[in-house]
């Protein structure tokens, strides 16, 4: 059994705290708690509890040989359970497409975001905006020193503030059945001490990567969203201690969680020192800072390891406890991209025994209603 009890009781605990005041000794007046505060009580439940809730990244969106398919989840058809957490994406947002960057149309991103509340899971959100000095993608890095070209340039600047308020507005569009905002984990600027991103360690100082950060939350603020949680978000590159974990935390005031994104490339060795390296340091800057810690991106692309869950991801949880972890897609177009064992793929009985473990959590382990 799944220490789902003290989430709950934690959740009831904070929101009554939250929910109830005292004025003038006497009145008690009560205080709705924002979307964004009622989940970062949530994950901090988890936290609490020694659960880490899993997810995966557009999970109802497609799988193996299947793409849009109403209720379908590769996930689910192995363990009958969908994920904690689904990750979605919202590159070409900025430009106003119809479709993200993976083609998935937003419509249905907005719709698949609802229904996965409604059964009791949480969403978040990456990004993968275009370059705007190019008009290339994320990974067009071939100006060099990109953002600090942005940077010198208002009408540069202008542009990412438009696109950071196409984003937020969005994430204002999200409601449930009810009219009421959904709550979301937004993951902006990520994997930005890696060289790929035109917005990675080599475009430019840590300032102007900070000041990516304060405009993006201006756009966020300014239409007065209360339903973001702040994810930051490192990878394991350029990565070997806390300072280099922390050389461009844009600060407090603009981050609710400290991830890691580390993915398992090469042997067992390696991927548990780049674990011990960045999510050792995020668990540590989440204690040190008053925050949440997770491994916001991970996985082992075709599971070549049969055992990945039990062997290398259960373990490195264990010696490094979080709310949440969170690894890639399915894609049934790009054969080998995969990151969740799928029917009849030979991992299969080993996630179902991650699924089972006391200490990982599903969609049906957080459901408040439940």
């Amino acid at each position: 059994m799944k220490k789902i009890s003290l989430i709950f009781a934690a959740l009831a605990i904070a929101a009554c705290t939250a929910g109830c005041s005292q004025k003038n000794n006497a009145e008690s007046t009560a205080v709705e708690p924002s979307p964004a505060d009622m989940l970062i009580t949530r994950l901090q439940a988890f936290a609490d509890s020694g659960l880490t809730a899993f997810g995966h990244h557009d999970d109802t969106a497609y799988g193996i040989s299947w793409e849009y398919a109403a209720d379908s989840s590769d996930v689910k058809a192995v363990t009958g359970d969908y994920p904690a957490i689904i990750n979605w994406d919202l590159g070409l947002v900025e430009l106003d497409s119809a479709r993200q960057l993976d083609g998935v149309p937003f419509d249905f991103m907005r719709a698949e975001i609802a229904k996965h509340h409604a059964r009791g899971g949480i969403n978040s959100l990456s990004w993968h905006p275009v370059n705007p000095f190019t008009g290339g993608s994320s990974w067009d890095v071939s100006t060099g020193a990109t953002l600090t070209r942005i940077m010198a340039d208002s009408a540069m600047v202008d542009t990412l503030a438009a696109w950071a308020g196409r984003a937020a507005d969005f994430v204002a569009s999200l409601r449930d059945a009810d009219g009421r905002r959904i709550p979301v984990m937004f993951r902006p600027w990520h994997e930005h001490t890696g060289t790929w991103f035109w917005w990675g360690i080599n475009s430019g100082t840590p300032e102007e990567y900070v000041r990516l950060w304060e405009i993006t939350r201006k756009a966020f603020d300014d239409r007065g969203l209360d339903n973001v949680v702040w994810v930051y978000s490192p990878d394991k590159s350029n990565v070997d201690t806390y300072d280099d974990y922390m050389s461009r935390y844009p600060g407090d005031e603009y981050v609710d969680v400290m991830g890691a994104d580390v993915y398992h490339f090469g042997n067992e060795e390696e991927f548990d020192r780049w674990i011990d390296a960045t999510l050792g340091s995020a668990v540590r800057a989440a204690r040190e800072h008053g925050k949440i810690a997770a491994l916001s991106e991970t996985g082992c692309e075709g599971l070549k390891v049969d055992n990945w869950y039990m062997q290398s991801l259960l373990p490195a949880l264990q010696r490094w406890p979080v709310a949440f972890v969170t690894v890639w897609r399915n894609c049934p177009v790009k054969p080998g991209h995969f990151y969740v064992p799928y029917p009849g793929h030979p991992g299969e009985q080993d996630f179902r025994d991650f699924h089972d473990q006391p200490s990982i959590a599903f969609c049906s382990d957080i459901n408040e209603d439940k």
